[in-house]
């Protein structure tokens, strides 16, 4: 009896030194699936842990060896996309802080459904950078990796982009009727994707002032999601700023509109322009703009046609408001054309150019004109300023 004990202990020694051998041999695989998963844009996680309890090591060991009865691993896939981003998940703006405390100094806000790149996450405070803030927010507050990608599939916008001139997006699926042609995008131009229809196979379902529309799938860019950059403190006060000055002078335009008795019919259509735009923030109108004139244009190029606007606002030779010299008659074509009224219902912006030149940003040096169809002045893109 003692005999028939000893054997199985020594069976019970052989089996454990046979589990740590074979932990070794699956933590080789494991760092090799990591690898060739990598090429691929996605990373697999595996879930069997070759250093867990021996049991649990075997039991593991036991499905991926077992020739007689194959089974497959648990794995995860990871969209490295968002592998190191994080968005706020509050409902007003979330203080970004100089440092990992709620005694530091705030230096920026991120507000819901804006994006930053994680740059050190830690348990309770993580470092971030977006749009031209860096510093610490707090984990209670945001969301990360696929949960950041899961909102932003909630609050954000998603759009396509043409990727070639003349894009129709026509009212049914009929790529040879001449007759359901609702709008032609522009290359270069965004229209938002209708998210809740029923996926069409070679086409994108979109939005475009109000009704429903195709566009070939072959000449836009991927759905991608719209989103916001968190806000230097200065720049929150600019925007501010601006806004208030819209009021302003929308107080002014009503005020003198209420006093005056007549007006010619430019005046009259200059001020139901100005009218339709009341409900649009100064920095919105901007941020129109610029779509309106260099959505195709580098970042440097949006701001510089936003800095001509904020030049002519200092100038004293032009309209003393953003709004004013937007909509001042024979300046830009996009405000009297109505291509401006249409972008800002549809909610085409380049709001971060906006953002920037209200900042103070000013690539041009204080350019107050500009153009494509001439050498003269500055050139940045495909644009001059002067």
């Amino acid at each position: 009896m003692k005999h028939t004990k000893r054997a199985v202990s020594c069976g019970i020694v052989a089996a454990a030194m046979a589990v740590m051998f074979a932990g070794a041999s699956l933590s080789g695989n494991v760092t090799d699936t990591s690898q060739s998963s990598q090429q691929a844009n996605t990373e697999v996680v595996v879930l069997a842990d070759a250093n867990a309890a021996p049991e649990m090591a075997a039991k593991e060991i036991t499905q991926v060896n077992d020739e007689s009865e194959p089974k497959t691993t648990q794995v995860e896939e990871v969209d490295l996309a968002w592998a190191n981003k994080a968005m706020a998940n509050v409902d007003g703006a979330l203080n970004v802080r100089s440092a990992a405390s709620a005694d530091s100094d705030v230096v920026g806000k991120l507000y819901k459904g804006s994006l930053a790149e994680v740059v050190e996450q830690g348990t309770e405070w993580t470092l971030i950078k977006s749009g031209n803030v860096e510093g610490y927010v707090r984990n209670t507050y945001c969301v990360f990796g696929e949960d950041a990608k899961a909102l932003a599939a909630e609050v954000c916008k998603t759009y396509v982009t043409s990727n070639t001139a003349t894009v129709n997006v026509r009212a049914t699926t009929d790529a040879e009727a001449e007759d359901n042609i609702i709008h032609v995008l522009e290359e270069g131009e965004k229209v938002e994707v209708d998210t809740a229809a029923a996926p069409v196979d070679g086409w994108v379902v979109v939005k475009h002032d109000g009704k429903i529309g195709y566009v070939s799938a072959e000449f836009v860019t991927e759905p991608a999601y719209e989103h916001t950059k968190a806000l230097t403190i200065e720049e929150e006060q600019a925007i501010e700023k601006a806004a208030a000055e819209a009021k302003a002078a929308k107080a002014k335009a009503s005020q003198k509109k209420s006093s005056s008795s007549s007006s010619s019919s430019s005046s009259s259509s200059s001020s139901s322009s100005a009218s339709s735009s009341a409900s649009y923030s100064d920095a919105q109108l901007l941020a129109a703009l610029i779509w309106c004139e260099a959505r195709g244009e580098s970042y440097e190029g949006q701001v510089a046609v936003g800095a001509v606007v904020l030049n002519r606002v200092e100038s004293g030779s032009f309209p003393g408001s953003i709004s004013g010299v937007i909509y001042q008659s024979g300046q830009f074509s996009p405000a009297s054309s109505g291509k401006l009224a249409r972008a800002l219902a549809n909610g085409n912006y380049c709001m971060d150019a906006a953002q920037a030149a209200l900042a103070g940003q000013d690539p041009t040096g204080g350019a107050l004109y500009f153009n494509s169809g001439s050498g003269k002045g500055m050139q940045i893109g495909n644009q001059h300023f002067w």
